[in-house]
């Protein structure tokens, strides 16, 4: 059973939140790059579910938890689902860490022409020529950009891969988004708790304890990873998956601009010709989009008698 959708525009401000809010996620990661990559994915999954269990608790959405956890379709796919995102947060940390933020920026330039092939195939969404055109035009940006990435270019393929399954389950799953991420939250608690315990034991011991600063950075990955992901899944449910996919755009872009001008990594000729060829594509695709609105507003007016 696929999710209702209602227009685009409905859920075009939750995407647009999304993908700013992850747009500056380097930002935050390069302040705790003194925690080991996969500790911090541990600590982003143990701190997301008491998170979701607060606006559970506030949403009186228990039931609807519930209802999910009984239905084995459901609770396979957020399993799956579960899975995807993990796997995603696991690349993006390390890459950021490791100091690959625009290997990183490539896999979400990558990710929108995933979700168009992915809403063409699957949901069978169309889209326009002038939109295939759009389409083009990015796949050609991103063509040049990963043939002179192409070392790192499994960190791009893997980010762009796991997230892009993990959006098209949460599309298709009958359950909000709320209580589908408290589910996902659960189904990654175990092997959250087995990362950090890990992490402890270790000689180098865990990053918690260290410092106030830490501690509050770490326990706030609570909520700067559950609040985005309940602001896609919203989206996701509102729009076609291939417009959200181009939105997407945003997020890319902002995590390039931080690259250049906050991580002071090199610019090459080839990434700025990529990004050039990107935004032409996005302000073909809004064009066209602006369009298609103008034409539906117009044909839903009364005649004249």
């Amino acid at each position: 059973m696929t999710a209702p959708t209602s227009s685009p525009a409905s859920g075009l401000p939750y995407a647009l939140g999304t993908y700013v809010f992850w747009g500056l996620f380097p930002l935050y990661f390069a302040a705790l790059r003194h925690v080991p990559a996969f500790e911090m994915v541990g600590w982003r999954i143990v701190f997301t579910l008491p998170f979701c269990a607060v606006l559970v608790l506030w949403r009186r959405n228990i039931g609807a938890v519930l209802t999910a956890l009984r239905n084995p379709r459901t609770l396979g796919i957020l399993a799956a689902s579960s899975l995807f995102i993990g796997a995603n947060w696991t690349i993006y940390v390390w890459a950021v860490q490791s100091g690959h933020v625009l290997a990183a920026s490539l896999g979400y330039y990558i990710n929108p022409l995933l979700n168009v092939l992915a809403g063409t195939l699957f949901l069978k969404e169309r889209l326009s020529r002038l939109q295939w055109g759009a389409v083009a035009l990015a796949a050609l940006g991103v063509a040049i950009l990963a043939f002179n990435a192409l070392t790192m270019l499994w960190v791009s393929l893997g980010l762009s891969l796991s997230f892009c399954c993990y959006g098209l389950l949460r599309k298709r799953v009958a359950v909000e988004a709320l209580p589908g991420l408290a589910v996902e939250s659960l189904f990654l608690l175990i092997p959250g708790i087995a990362i950090v315990t890990n992490q402890a034991l270790s000689p180098a011991g865990s990053s918690l304890g260290q410092s106030l600063t830490t501690d509050a950075l770490l326990a706030l990955a609570g909520v700067f990873t559950g609040l985005p992901l309940l602001l896609f899944a919203i989206a996701a449910r509102r729009m076609d998956y291939s417009t959200l996919g181009f939105v997407q755009f945003v997020t890319p872009t902002l995590v390039f601009l931080l690259g250049v001008f906050v991580f002071r990594e090199e610019v090459r000729t080839t990434q700025i010709v990529c990004f050039a060829f990107i935004w032409s594509a996005i302000v073909l695709f809004s064009l066209d989009l602006l369009r298609r609105r103008k034409r539906t507003r117009a044909g839903a007016r009364p005649k004249a008698a």
